[in-house]
């Protein structure tokens, strides 16, 4: 039977339906506070080590949310993005989007710091979503009821990553699709979005803004030309090393002032810049930049709720990890 283009959009649509009752059925049976009588302590535990390291390194922040984000993006929130690779097997971990992760030293110290507490109990998945809330919360940013219940996934592949996570050139089509496909809403897109208010950004990931953007040796013409010149001052052309904020002034605290950059068409990637190509996506950042944020943490937290409900394994699904780099 041939396939028309009506067709294919019927089968796009059901295969949209069910990815997202999946997720919708999963993240049934997490619970706020799965833990209080397995290991009630989790959280101060998780809250206590996440601290020390912030402390220390404030910009470790950030990269505990992207990580979450990462995971989550991937085969769900199973922690398959903590997963070392093998020889015969390339990890998440090793795909090119997620060669910047830092904090992998973090996830292992509070996955101990539990373990010793409550061995065997809580997943390294859980750990991550409690730890990018936490990390949020330390950057000044909003608190949330984490819901809890995931188990560990035992598959990693690096391929996945590549094709599942939105990279920072993406324009508004394959983002809404990409969201749209995790079960996530256009508000979810560019709520999260927000989390490019703390953290930096290797030169790399927006250079061809700066010189090549059509191939013709120009600028995007939606960058503002003077915070174009601004970033021509920090990144040289082929810049491998040179990293720069993503919210210049405030990226270790997590505000509203992406918005207003945005609204500025000082965005620092194509991604950022996208959400003013949809009318809906822009009225919310014009809204947040107007209104300094007035409803940024309330929805920030709920989509972060969102997120942490992709494709969750529960119940007798998965595993809980001993160690979040190996499968039992």
């Amino acid at each position: 039977m041939a396939i028309t283009p009506k067709l294919f959009f019927l089968l796009f649509l059901q295969l949209m339906f069910i990815s997202s009752l999946s997720n919708i059925v999963g993240a049934q049976e997490l619970a706020v506070g799965f833990y209080q009588d397995c290991c009630p302590g989790v959280e101060y535990i998780v809250a206590k080590t996440v601290a020390q390291y912030v402390k220390k390194q404030p910009s470790i922040a950030a990269s505990l949310l992207r990580m979450h984000f990462h995971d989550c993006f991937v085969r769900g929130c199973d922690g398959s993005v903590l997963l070392n690779s093998l020889p015969n097997n390339p990890a998440e971990k090793d795909a090119f989007p997620n060669l910047s992760l830092k904090g992998y030293n973090v996830v292992d110290a509070v996955k101990a710091a539990v373990e010793k507490q409550c061995p065997g109990v809580v997943s390294c998945a859980d750990i991550l979503a409690l730890i990018a809330r936490d990390a949020v919360r330390m950057s000044g940013g909003p608190v949330w009821k984490v819901p809890t219940g995931r188990r560990d996934g035992r598959v990693s592949i690096s391929r996945e990553a590549l094709i599942n996570l939105p990279p920072p050139f993406a324009n508004i089509s394959s983002l809404k699709s990409s969201f749209f496909s995790k079960g996530l809403s256009l508000k979810d897109l560019v709520v999260l979005s927000g989390s490019h208010t703390i953290g930096v950004s290797h030169c790399t990931s927006f250079s061809n803004r700066l010189y090549n953007f059509t191939g013709k040796g120009d600028a995007d013409p939606k960058l503002d030309k003077y915070y174009a010149i601004a970033l021509k001052k920090k990144c040289k052309p082929n810049d491998q090393k040179k990293i720069v904020e993503m919210d210049p002034g405030s990226f270790k605290t997590f505000d509203h002032s992406y918005y207003t950059l945005v609204s500025k068409r000082r965005g620092l990637f194509q991604s950022d810049s996208a959400l003013l190509d949809d009318p809906d996506t822009k009225a919310y950042v014009q809204l947040q930049a107007r209104t300094r944020g007035a409803t940024f943490a309330a929805d920030f937290a709920e989509s972060m709720i969102n997120m942490g409900n992709i494709g969750v394994l529960t119940g007798t699904d998965g595993e809980i990890r001993r160690r979040c780099g190996f499968v039992n």
